[in-house]
């Protein structure tokens, strides 16, 4: 097992990564200072199928008091009605301010889990438990929860850290070729924005990945959540550094508002990878040589590499409402060359455009 702690204004929580540790949960609260009682379960359909019994198993046995809210699978049910569908049933369950609330699923299930966690009669403890590769390897680390509102992603939100995140290799077995491959895409851009050694790690042992080699996939999620970790730590409420995360995210973002949210966010990633790759490129900064790799491990992820059919220009006006838009200056974190990052807002319009359709 591995373990990444991070360091919060208010404390710190353990990133647990490894095979077995769903069949654990109940002890791993228990040593954590969780006393036996209430819990609630927040998880969708196809994953309580898949995960639930084990979890519940565990909990049981620990002595805890068990209530599993079932919500359907889908991006359209990360909403406020759905959120307050939740409250009532955690009013209904008399959840006190103690009660921990367990993200069981993907990001979906993480990021709604988390909103209301820290809603509900102003916060209760949140455990995330990650299920998808997608989810283990960056968006259940760093605190951000919300629901989407119209067809704006994460427009509603609150800053608001777990108190553990269980992260179990052996759950991803239950995944898809393609899920197993929108997951990539974040623990690419780790590597690339910021560990020259990880990508190249990556890219040695991509065929042991896509054959779910559990240790490998341990390492991966492991480096990952600890390279994301060590930038939320220097910028918790992403005032100014953890912006650097956000790279690919200004095109990917523009993919998915204009696709109705029906592209994949880590596929959406990808595509937003190559895009802020070229613009780079344009701006004399990443080398030919450098794109080709990066298009290649993205590739043998198993990942899209170039813009669906989507107006160029449509995609240009939804990164003009990206949240890191300052001044009507849209803003990229553009990847320098492997292994390093920077910001910048100086891109002209043309740049963006030859990007887009190159």
């Amino acid at each position: 097992m591995s373990k990444v702690t991070l360091k919060t204004a208010n404390g710190s929580y353990d990133i647990l990564v490894g095979s077995g540790l769903l069949s654990q949960a109940g002890t791993l609260l228990k040593d954590r200072g969780f006393s036996t009682g209430k819990v609630a379960v927040v998880t969708d359909t196809r994953v309580r199928k898949l995960h639930c019994d084990t979890l519940e198993k565990s909990l049981k046995d620990s002595g805890f008091n068990i209530l599993v809210i079932e919500i359907p699978e889908g991006e359209d049910q990360k909403s406020l009605e759905t959120a307050g569908r939740l409250y009532e049933t955690l009013t209904d369950f008399y959840a006190e301010r103690n009660t921990p609330l367990l993200a069981l699923g993907g990001g979906v299930i993480g990021d709604l889990t988390g909103f209301v966690a820290a809603t509900y009669m102003r916060g209760v403890p949140l455990i995330q438990i990650p299920t998808t590769l997608l989810s283990q390897g960056d968006s259940s680390i760093g605190g951000k929860t919300a629901v989407n509102h119209g067809q704006v992603k994460n427009k509603i939100g609150a800053f608001y850290h777990p108190r553990l995140t269980i992260s179990d290799i052996s759950n991803l077995g239950t995944l898809n070729t393609r899920e197993l491959s929108n997951g990539l895409s974040e623990i690419i851009k780790h590597g690339l924005i910021l560990d020259a050694d990880f990508f190249e790690y990556l890219e040695e042992n991509i065929d042991k990945i896509r054959a779910m080699d559990e240790q490998v996939l341990e390492n991966i999620v492991a480096r990952s959540a600890e390279i994301k970790a060590r930038v939320v730590e220097k910028d918790e409420l992403d005032l100014g550094l953890r912006n650097i995360l956000n790279c690919g995210h200004t095109v990917g973002h523009a993919v998915e508002s204009v696709s109705g949210l029906k592209t994949w966010h880590g596929e959406a990633v990808s595509v937003g990878l190559m895009v802020e790759a070229r613009i780079s490129n344009e701006l004399n900064m990443m080398k030919d040589i450098e794109i080709e790799r990066l298009e290649n491990i993205l590739k043998k992820a198993g990942l899209p590499t170039e813009l669906p059919n989507l107006a160029p220009e449509k995609l240009l006006e939804a990164m003009k409402h990206d949240k890191k838009v300052a001044e009507g200056k849209i803003r990229f974190a553009l990847p320098k060359r492997i292994g390093e990052v920077f910001i910048t807002d100086d891109v002209s319009t043309s740049i963006i455009e030859k990007a887009l359709v190159n």
